[in-house]
């Protein structure tokens, strides 16, 4: 079982910066994708960034803006948000993909979301 907590998220003006963690408890290994997700209000959950082993990945409007990365020995996973724009404003999720194994199939568990709200 994977329990995930973000933290971090808040109030700043456009172009200001904001650190999200998320802390996992339970087996997280280096392997396992990762990523941040954000949902604004009517809007579907997207993918904001991604990290795996070996690589990272963006979504296209945060590309140069946004840096995702891990901590694998204290098991948390960070996203660096610079250049802060009003569209930025949404829930922010932490995610994390466990694949199968013999037994089992693959599990997906989600944090209970942070809100950023970019604003002047």
């Amino acid at each position: 079982q994977v329990q995930l907590v973000e933290s971090g998220g808040g109030l700043v003006q456009p172009g200001g910066s904001l650190r999200l963690s998320c802390a996992a408890s339970g087996t997280i290994f280096s392997f396992y994708a990762m990523g941040w997700y954000r949902q604004a209000p009517g809007k579907q959950r997207d993918l904001v960034a991604g990290i795996t082993s070996g690589s990272t990945n963006y979504a296209d409007s945060v590309k140069g803006r946004f840096t995702i990365s891990r901590d694998n020995a204290r098991n948390t996973l960070y996203l660096q948000m610079n250049s802060l724009k009003p569209e930025d404003t949404a829930v922010y999720y932490c995610h994390v993909h466990v694949p199968g194994g013999t037994y089992y199939g693959p599990r997906d568990y989600w944090g209970q979301g942070t809100q950023v709200t970019v604003s002047s």
